[in-house]
């Protein structure tokens, strides 16, 4: 059976560990790394692979794994399916994912390739287990509790802020899906804690949330990548009320976000042409193997 051929842009924690998924996967090939500064200085476990600094220097591409902030996916998603190459990233600006969606949707329309957008855990695998709870209980709340844990998403929003030398976001989980954000940075020469704070809370990322900024000698030294979530819906089914649903996860952050982009490469490959989000997508499809294989061992 030919296997996949990934690339993987961009390699900060996310394509690390993305890197380690294909290799751990049976049906994948790495077709190469893309690295702003391309093979300079390439790291040693990169050794075996092609490493660059532009998609199009790769051959035989079937899908690119987008392992690049948040900011930047969509205008590499557009560029990359008009090359003709499926592409999947974790695009976690929840608001904005609608939007996004509809943009890359006509883009692929028009390339005759597949995009998945915001396919890490959440959004993502999350977003599997929330409309799965609601189809259980369509009346109801749901409330998405996160941490406590280092959050990727707000820790590279934060390292883009000027006078940022370095910086760590953990999110503290207050109940009801409601969330601290304690920010912890090492400033650049010149930069005062007060200039940051403000650029840090006037950001879409934080402005929702309670937010406390701390200035701090290492960020290395109270980075921990652990993180987990916990969901709760209590609804009704049918008519009968009181159903209780919950959902518990602790993760290595970057680790999941990674497997689950590789998941999600693999079921870029089955669809129509299209931008998807998590939940419109098959699981099965996320899985190695036939569906009848998976269906003989799982269901």
């Amino acid at each position: 059976m030919k296997k996949i051929r990934a690339a993987v842009v961009g390699y900060g924690n996310i394509g690390h560990y993305t890197v380690e998924a294909l290799e751990a996967a049976p049906d994948f090939e790495i077709a190469g790394i893309v690295r702003r500064q391309g093979d300079k200085d390439k790291p040693a476990e990169l050794a075996p692979y092609a490493v660059v600094d532009d998609i199009i220097k790769l051959s035989d591409v079937d899908v690119a794994i987008l392992a690049a902030p948040t900011r930047a996916c969509p205008a590499y998603a557009e560029k990359i399916v008009a090359l003709g190459i499926n592409t999947v990233d974790s695009f976690d600006i929840h608001t904005d994912i609608l939007d996004y969606r509809a943009k890359q949707m006509e883009n692929c329309k028009k390339a005759g390739k597949v995009s998945v957008i915001s396919a890490g855990w959440d959004p993502g695998s999350d977003s599997i287990v929330r409309v799965l709870m609601q189809s259980l209980a369509p009346k109801g709340l749901t409330y998405t509790n996160f941490g406590p844990g280092m959050s990727m998403g707000h820790s590279v929003c934060v390292r883009g802020k000027k006078g940022v030398k370095n910086a760590l976001s953990v999110t503290i989980p207050l109940g009801e899906g409601i969330h601290r954000r304690m920010v912890y940075v090492e400033l650049e020469d010149g930069a005062t804690l007060e200039q940051v704070t403000a650029e840090v809370k006037a950001d879409p990322y934080f402005a929702h949330d309670e937010t406390h900024v701390f200035a701090v000698s290492s960020v290395d030294e109270v980075r921990d990548m652990g993180h987990g979530v916990n969901l709760v819906r209590k609804g009704v089914s049918g008519k009968t009320q009181n159903q209780h649903f919950e959902f518990n996860m602790s993760i290595n952050n970057p680790a999941l976000t990674a497997q689950v982009l590789a998941n999600v490469a693999r079921a870029s490959m089955r669809l129509a042409p299209g931008c998807y989000t998590m939940p419109e997508i098959p699981v099965i499809d996320m899985l190695p193997g036939t569906r009848e294989e998976v269906v003989a061992t799982l269901v």
